[in-house]
């Protein structure tokens, strides 16, 4: 039997909520030629219940997988897990709180194969509010930053992605080629949370072309327990995201990465310092003040 042309890789961490309604999305596609790879982390509600039922459903089709003795290990390397058990020589990938449109593989597999030198393409999310009925936020796009439909090669999207205000590429939104994911090595272990998806595509932007698409291919759900929104809360985003940036200055500087893609990241990081030194000094005023 041939392998499935596309592996599916969702992660899940204690995500009962929603779950279901990510996975139905996916056997929903109207590309049906996939698998799917649901990898718990290691979870504690009944995330492993709802995955074990479609696993039954669908024998062949879906698969559950998990950390030796059901360990949490964080998103990069549950992610890494379902890679290193992926079939198919394209690869997507859902947060199991988001959900995807039904032609989101159809429209992409098409664009890969009629771009062979794109190892990626990627399109707008749907900034999703109108999912919770009390919703008082209207749903949204993010600005692409770029002319849409057509090919980018490195290192044009990589600088975009530093500006951090576009729409780049996002774990729910592409399909890669497996080859790609593995010339980048997966994602990185270390980042277990925030950013561990902007590490990947960094590493991938720069490796290879990409198709950026007008389209909407998937919604991405807004909710307070998100990782995203929980990070926000805490104020962590921007401790996380120098984070991000240090290491990626480190990577590109192990790999002797062109110049300025260095500078790029050095300039970016000084910015971002100084930002986080103004605010500081901005809230010791306003408690001297008080």
């Amino acid at each position: 039997m041939a392998p499935p042309r596309v592996s599916v890789i969702i992660i899940v961490f204690n995500g009962e909520t929603y779950l279901a309604e990510a996975i139905d999305s996916v056997l929903g596609q109207t590309f049906t030629d996939f698998e799917l790879l649901i990898v718990d982390d290691g979870s504690t509600d009944a995330s492993r219940e709802i995955s074990a039922a479609y696993v039954e459903a669908h024998p062949g089709r879906v698969r559950l997988l998990r950390h030796p003795e059901g360990a949490n290990r964080g998103m990069s390397a549950t992610r890494n897990l379902g890679l290193a058990h992926a079939q198919g020589d394209l690869v997507a990938f859902l947060d199991a709180d988001d959900v995807w449109v039904p032609g989101k593989l159809a429209d992409q597999v098409a664009i890969l194969e009629r771009e062979p030198s794109a190892g990626m393409v990627y399109g707008r999310a749907l900034i999703w509010h109108d999912w919770r009925p009390d919703a008082v936020e209207q749903d949204f796009v993010y600005d692409l930053g770029v002319e849409p439909d057509q090919i980018y090669r490195p290192p044009h999207l990589f600088h975009l992605q530093l500006k951090n205000v576009y729409q780049t590429p996002t774990s729910s939104g592409s399909l890669l080629r497996k080859s790609l994911v593995d010339e980048v090595g997966g994602f990185e272990a270390a980042f277990k949370g925030m950013f561990e998806d902007q590490v990947f595509y960094a590493k991938a932007l720069l490796a290879a072309p990409t198709y950026v698409a007008d389209a909407v291919w998937f919604k991405y759900r807004q909710h307070p327990t998100s990782a995203t929104a929980t990070s926000a809360a805490a104020g962590a985003d921007d401790r996380a995201r120098l984070r991000y940036l240090t290491w990626l200055s480190r990577y590109l500087a192990n790999r002797r990465a062109d110049p300025e893609a260095q500078r790029a990241v050095r300039r970016t990081i000084a910015d971002l310092r100084l930002s986080r030194a103004k605010g500081f000094a901005r809230r010791v005023l306003r408690k001297v003040r008080r």
